[in-house]
């Protein structure tokens, strides 16, 4: 029921952030705005936006006793390398799967079609590598 509501969410939010502002609810590139100062007339709505990132499984912690996110499955070490090859990815793709997946889709962007198919693909591989070719990373 929850993932269901989150998932609403975050389409409710795309929505709004387009039929508002007219931009995209692409995680890294709102991030990327604020990192870089280019960002400098619409900082405002960024801030928000990651604030509400950050906030949403705090209150879900605070109200439910859980975050939803579940705990770590790998250690910190293999994590801060994922969030590298994800940023990586992330550049290199020109945008994240908020923006490709969920906004890009949804406009039926060709190159959003590709780039959700390398996601899910580079998912599936990389799920795969891991348990079956790797047996398994644990915490």
């Amino acid at each position: 029921m929850l993932s269901t509501l989150g998932g609403v969410l975050i389409g409710v939010s795309a929505v709004m952030l387009m039929g508002t502002l007219g931009r995209v609810a692409g995680i890294s590139g709102i991030a990327s705005g604020l990192l870089d100062g280019a960002a400098t007339g619409d900082r405002g709505w960024r801030v928000a936006f990651v604030l509400g990132l950050v906030a949403a499984p705090l209150l879900l912690l605070w109200w439910r006793g859980d975050a939803g996110i579940g705990a770590p499955q790998v250690g910190w070490p293999l994590m801060a390398v994922a969030g590298l090859l994800v940023g990586f990815g992330t550049r290199l793709g020109s945008g994240c799967t908020s923006g490709h997946g969920v906004c890009g889709m949804a406009r039926l962007s060709p190159r959003s079609l590709l780039a959700t198919v390398v996601f899910m693909l580079f998912g599936v591989v990389t799920v795969f590598v891991v348990r079956h070719l790797l047996g398994g990373l644990s915490a």
